[in-house]
């Protein structure tokens, strides 16, 4: 039997309970840490050379490092950089910068949208950029800091990230592709076809925290979570700055989203604008009734795509057209939005004074979250999606062929916007995907097809299509079927704008 000496438990007891002890104790562990504080973004990018390739936090203008990347724009001896971000900011601000003066040399990002200098360097040949579908980006990012060198995932599956040639770079001057994307491996499992990716790391992260401690303890405000969280777990040397540095244990543990295990350097920041890209407030009826021809068309399509929430529904919002949605819910009814970038319980568009940079949706448009709403970061949003967390998910579409291919995300040569998150939501194998576009592209020809000519999306994986003229539901196996029609269109209308056969229901009529 093992016995214990009570004087041992005595002493024991005793330290415990002598206050003057306790006080000494606090007293030494509060002064027993190493510091990684920095005085100044020029001091904490030290190290930065060219070549090198940076993990930069951030979702449009959200939650980016405004700081350390003015430091490193300060810096022309940097020069041939690779940059993992999600896009690049706007063509003056943010990463845009960097592609201003000409420092970036590669960008692996998932959306191009609509930066202008962007674009423009990529489709002239002056910049490589490599294409990542946005879930696929966030998980690879948050599989390098994990240790994960690859995992296999259904984005993607059918479309070019599969098979490759996705320009990567084109040759100056011409539309020659220098550089294409790779097949990806593939690998059966449970009777599904996979594709693998493997996980990123970077030298250097650049991340933007709402709060932190001298340790790299760091919290972030609301949507500015994003992409941040993944990037501080993935670089060899971590720069955060935050908004506000605090004494160390301020922070609560429970409420601290990255370790300061992650991060290396820290400093507040100089200065902060917060931009929001894309400031957008609520509109009242009576501004309604004085939008453009081409905005009233759009809400009329919405409109009609707000009827498919149902009560309980967890929704998918995509840029452009859908986000509309969340301003026409049947107040009877409660519907929770998820925005990509990291929103469950999106809210509508704000009024001025509802305006937060830090609550933005997956357009970069600013929104609110209503009470019991949450955020997180982006690889945790994916996760619900690819976890088949969603009941819907409602896109935009630039064509949609009789079986339900997608495309979406880029006119080869002409316009380039990134597939974004779309490749993951239509990949996610129980969610509804519903299609929302006008009819007809500007010049009259059907976006409706037989098949696609444009790059694909998804591979049969629309269920249905809302268009000003009427809506389609995907039939598997068979094709079209005409469902409802606008008010004031005729079936033999349908049919001269429409590129395919379809079936009539034998109950359709005028609904919208």
């Amino acid at each position: 039997m093992l016995t214990i000496k009570r004087q041992t438990l005595v002493s024991a007891s005793h330290i415990l309970l002598r206050p003057q002890i306790l006080a000494s104790l606090a007293t030494a562990s509060a002064r027993a840490y190493h510091s990684k504080l920095y005085k100044s973004s020029d001091e904490a990018i030290q190290g930065i050379k060219s070549g090198d390739k940076l993990l930069i936090g951030g979702f449009g203008l959200c939650g980016i490092p405004e700081n350390l990347l003015k430091a490193i724009a300060r810096r022309k001896d940097i020069q041939q950089l690779t940059a993992v971000s999600n896009n690049a900011g706007t063509s003056d601000y943010g990463l845009g910068t960097l592609m201003q003066s000409r420092q970036i040399k590669r960008m692996m990002s998932s959306y191009v949208g609509e930066n202008k200098e962007f674009a423009r360097q990529y489709l002239g040949g002056e910049l490589e950029v490599e294409l990542v579908p946005q879930g696929t980006l966030a998980e690879r990012v948050r599989c390098g800091g994990a240790g994960i060198p690859g995992f296999y995932t259904l984005t993607g599956i059918g479309t070019q990230v599969e098979s490759g040639g996705i320009p990567i770079k084109y040759a100056r001057g011409s539309s020659a592709v220098e550089i294409a994307s790779s097949p990806r491996e593939t690998k059966i499992f449970n009777g599904r076809k996979y594709l693998m990716e493997e996980g990123i790391t970077g030298d250097f992260a650049l991340v933007k925290a709402w709060k932190g401690d001298e340790l790299g303890n760091l919290v972030f405000k609301y949507a500015a979570n994003n992409f941040n969280a993944p990037m501080a777990t993935a670089g060899k040397i971590t720069i955060a700055e935050v908004e506000e540095l605090v004494p160390v244990g301020e922070l609560k543990p429970d409420e601290i989203h990255i370790s300061g295990i992650h991060v290396h350097r820290i400093l507040k920041g100089e200065a902060y604008e917060k931009r929001i890209e894309k400031l957008t407030l609520r509109r009242s009826a009576s501004e309604e009734q004085e939008l453009s021809p081409t905005m009233k068309q759009r809400i009329h399509i919405i409109k009609r795509a707000a009827r498919e929430f149902k009560n309980g529904m967890y929704v998918n919002l995509g840029i452009g057209m859908p986000v509309l949605a969340s301003n026409y819910i049947d107040p009877s009814i409660t519907v929770h939005l998820q925005s990509e970038n990291g929103i469950l319980g999106m809210g509508p568009f704000p009024t001025a004074n509802e305006v937060d940079a830090d609550l933005v949706n997956a357009g970069k448009e600013s929104v609110t979250v209503l009470p019991g709403g949450t955020c997180f970061s982006s690889d945790v949003s994916f996760g619900m999606i690819r976890g088949n967390r969603l009941d819907m998910t409602i896109l935009g579409g630039m064509q949609v062929s009789e079986s339900g291919d997608l495309s979406n995300w880029v006119v080869p040569g002409k316009i380039i916007k990134g597939m974004g998150g779309a490749m993951d939501l239509v990949a996610a194998p129980n969610s509804r995907v519903v299609v929302t576009m006008t009819h007809n592209a500007k010049d009259g020809s059907a976006k409706i097809l037989k098949e696609n000519t444009l790059p694909l999306t998804g591979i049969k994986c629309v269920d249905r299509i809302i268009t000003d003229k009427c809506v389609f539901d995907v039939v598997p196996g068979k094709g079209l079927l005409l469902r409802e029609l606008s008010y004031g269109r005729t079936v033999d209308e349908i049919k001269a704008s429409t590129g395919c056969d379809f079936e009539v229901a034998s109950d359709i009529a005028e609904t919208f």
